[in-house]
């Protein structure tokens, strides 16, 4: 290596020496079979590179020579060895007719700027360089994304500031120096970082400085990986220990980042989410994204839903995830109107497994060890592993004597999926299979393990347990796949939260899904992935999920959408974001939901409007617009008391009428209603006004799926717009014809305003009591 590290150097030297005329780049092959012959001890590049450099030497000497100027010296950019055997170089035209000359010379093609394939969430999204919502004219337009989450590792790839602008003058933000964190740290892109702890101190104590860190410094990953994922830069070549190899890039990668940390080992305290929220719109945020939450409650005692109102009223889009406690109905959290919240689902990128049992039966697993397959091994499970707790393979629950060199099934529950794989590895076990319950579905979740494992569904991991348990001999393989492009997707993850909201039933929550299952973005290099004591391993970049990692791709894209529309309100992001999602996946069927073992359909209390698609939704047609008022008429709806009214009216409001308030009158971009199943034609009519953002003179005609047991009525049926910035309305009339002949607690169809030019979809959620 050091060899081939002055040779290349001598090189590079030598070529300098030379004249070129105006070069290009070009990537060069070379024929292995032609230095076979030449001294192995030398280093198969040596003569090759001596060659090349006495060519170009002859060839810029007489150039020169003929010419009679001087020029530019060529310039070495990559050796290959690996996966292929050649170089690249910036070389005049001249050196190139002479290197074509040369033995072992293949081919040179010119260097190209080739489209690009990131972490996959912007190419699945549709977004691509150049174009659309990623044109240099939108990447240029200076948005600023606050997130409040763990803080940052500012050091990071991800978040350098070469290249960018000066930051902005209306920013307001500052570096706020701490433990291990200096102001210095920000830059041009990280323009502003701060910590708020004293809420989680004064509940927990005093923050333990040796794991964690009283500064915005992020000592836990998750507010790296979501800022990242929001905004940071394109990197190329990122990639997990060797999987999802290609460029990352957050939604707007061009975007300056804050960070406001108020979340630590414990947890976050809302009164540092307050003052996090608080300070970011007074610094001069143009988006908030918070992957955190709790559990639902009423709008008036909800701290997250009273900060974020006060954001809106700024014109700051806020976005938050839906939370992790699907796939048990009415679990959503974040239910607030004017708050974006966001599902989660699978993209079309796998890291499936092969498991083999002795007697032929093949399963498809998921994991993200890369490694060497396992050999046909010995499968045990239960009480053929050790004792009590075996088969959650809890702390000590696991017998070496059973368990050596053998592959070891885990039942997911009580402990952490990493921490079951390093209990098989401390008994000596040489691999493992986590099985999923039937309440766990088909879902299938990658872990970085420290041994060969992975992830089985409920009826493939309840195969393998039954062999398991009625065969003496049973044998398992498990073999790694690496990674896989091209399954079927969206499909909604289990894990993510569902509606109805048990706050507000009015309301379809969630908005939106987005990708949030397997998601790559960048991770502090001394936290290891599984963050087990036992693994010393440092990556860049770390694959995680959750709604956490789908909230920041929608604040991302909300930031794309407000630099095409610096003049839309909050709301007129959210409804583009909402009424131009699909809910077809990419083979056209219908989204289905990874939370059952016969896959069955996902409905709008999972995606609420659907999937997002960003280009679409940076020219909706139509939009939904709410203005403050809207949103303090609909608190009035729901009989609030001027108390309660102060906390988001600042006690200057004066409700009007209650009898011409109804909760379904928010100008909301979907509709539920709540009928009881007993009834029969007892109807709710709803009034909608929509806003024409897209073609001057145009003519929408509506389109309805009817829910089963609703009859519905729209008037107008066609709405004809003269100019960009009018504003129609229409009502619905939804119609219970009788829930009886219904056979669920829920039923859904759709409302869609259909011009030659776009589709405006809402969706429709009943409910039947």
């Amino acid at each position: 290596m050091i060899f081939r590290a002055l040779l290349l150097m001598l090189v590079l030297k030598a070529i300098s020496a030379y004249a070129v005329a105006e070069g290009e780049t070009y990537v060069v092959h070379m024929d292995k079979t032609k230095i076979k012959s030449l001294d192995a001890s030398l280093g198969t590049s040596k003569r090759w590179y001596n060659a090349i450099i006495e060519s170009l030497t002859e060839s810029s000497s007489h150039d020169k020579a003929e010419r009679g100027r001087q020029t530019s010296p060529p310039e070495l950019l990559y050796v290959y060895e690996t996966v292929l055997s050649g170089f690249s170089a910036k070389l005049s035209e001249q050196q190139l007719e002479s290197l074509r000359k040369m033995d072992g010379f293949l081919s040179a093609t010119a260097d190209e700027m080739l489209q690009l394939h990131t972490t996959h969430s912007p190419q699945f999204l549709g977004l691509k360089q150049g174009s659309g919502l990623w044109n240099a004219q939108n990447l240029a337009s200076d948005i600023i994304i606050g997130i409040v989450d763990t803080g940052i590792w500012p050091e990071h790839i991800s978040f350098r500031g070469s290249g960018l602008s000066p930051v902005p003058p209306r920013w307001k933000g500052k570096c706020q120096a701490g433990t291990k964190f200096r102001a210095s740290n920000c830059n041009r892109k990280l323009i502003g970082a701060r910590a708020f702890f004293k809420g989680y101190e004064a509940i927990a104590g005093t923050i333990n400085e040796t794991l964690d860190y009283r500064s915005p410094r992020d000592s836990q990953g998750h507010g790296t990986h979501t800022t990242s994922t929001a905004g940071g830069n394109l990197v190329k070549g990122a990639n997990f220990l060797g999987l999802a190899k290609g460029s990352a890039a957050g939604m707007k990668y061009t975007a300056r980042i804050a960070v406001y940390k108020a979340c630590y080992q414990l947890g976050c305290a809302s009164s540092d989410i307050l003052a996090s929220i608080d300070q970011a719109v007074n610094d001069g945020v143009d988006v908030l994204s918070l992957s955190l939450g709790g559990t639902s409650k009423p709008y008036y005692i909800d701290n997250i839903a009273i900060a974020s109102f006060g954001a809106i009223q700024n014109g700051v889009v806020v976005s938050c995830s839906a939370g992790n406690s699907g796939p048990s109905d009415s679990t959503v959290s974040n239910v607030a109107p004017w708050i974006m919240t966001v599902a989660a689902s699978y993209l079309d990128r796998s890291f499936p497994t092969r498991v083999k049992l002795g007697n032929g039966q093949v399963f498809t697993g998921a994991s993200l060890y890369y490694g060497k397959p396992t050999k046909q091994l010995p499968l045990v499970y239960g009480e053929t592993a050790g004792g009590g707790g075996a088969k959650f393979c809890i702390s000590g629950s696991l017998s070496r004597r059973f368990v050596e060199g053998k592959i070891v099934i885990c039942d997911r529950g009580i402990n952490s999926r990493v921490q079951k794989g390093e209990q098989v590895k401390m008994a000596g076990g040489a691999g493992m299979i986590v099985a999923n319950t039937n309440d766990q579905g088909d879902e299938l979740f990658v872990d970085p393990h420290i041994l060969p494992a992975t992830s089985l569904g409920a009826l493939a991991a309840s195969s393998c347990k039954k062999y398991s348990n009625f065969r003496n001999n049973a044998t398992a393989s498990i073999k790694f796949l690496g990674t896989v492009y091209g399954n079927p997707a969206p499909v909604m993850a289990a894990f993510s939260s569902r509606g109805p909201s048990l706050v507000e039933p009015s309301i379809i929550k969630p908005d939106i899904t987005a990708p949030g299952v397997n998601i790559l973005a960048a991770w502090p290099p001394n936290i290891s992935p599984t963050q087990l004591k036992t693994d010393k391993r440092s990556v860049q970049f770390n694959i995680i999920s959750g709604t956490s990692m789908s909230c920041p791709h929608v604040s991302g894209l909300a930031a794309l959408l407000k630099s095409a529309h610096k003049d839309w309100s909050p709301a007129a992001i959210k409804s583009a974001l909402m009424t131009t999602a699909y809910v077809n996946d990419s083979k056209n069927a219908p989204i289905s939901d990874a939370a059952s073992v016969n896959s069955t359909l996902a409905t709008p209390f999972a995606f609420g409007s659907g999937h997002v698609d960003p280009e679409y939704a940076s020219d909706p047609g139509l939009i939904y617009d709410i203005s403050t008022d809207d949103y303090l008429n609909y608190l009035c709806s729901l009989n609030y008391n001027s108390t309660q009214m102060a906390l988001f009216a600042g006690g200057n409001f004066t409700c009007p009428n209650a009898a011409d308030l109804q909760p379904g009158d928010l100008n909301y971009p979907s509709f539920t209603v709540v009928f009881n199943t007993n009834a029969q034609n007892v109807t709710a009519t709803y009034k909608r006004t929509v806003t024409n953002v897209g073609t001057p003179v145009s003519a929408y005609v509506v389109q309805v799926t009817e829910p089963k047991g609703v009859s519905i009525v729209v008037e107008p049926e066609v709405m004809n717009f003269q100019k960009i910035g009018e504003k129609l309305s229409y009502t619905v009339s939804f119609v219970g014809t009788g829930g009886s002949t219904v056979s669920s607690n829920f039923t859904f169809g759709s409302l869609v305003w259909i011009s030659q030019k776009c589709s405006v979809r809402s969706p429709i959620a009943v409910t039947w009591k």
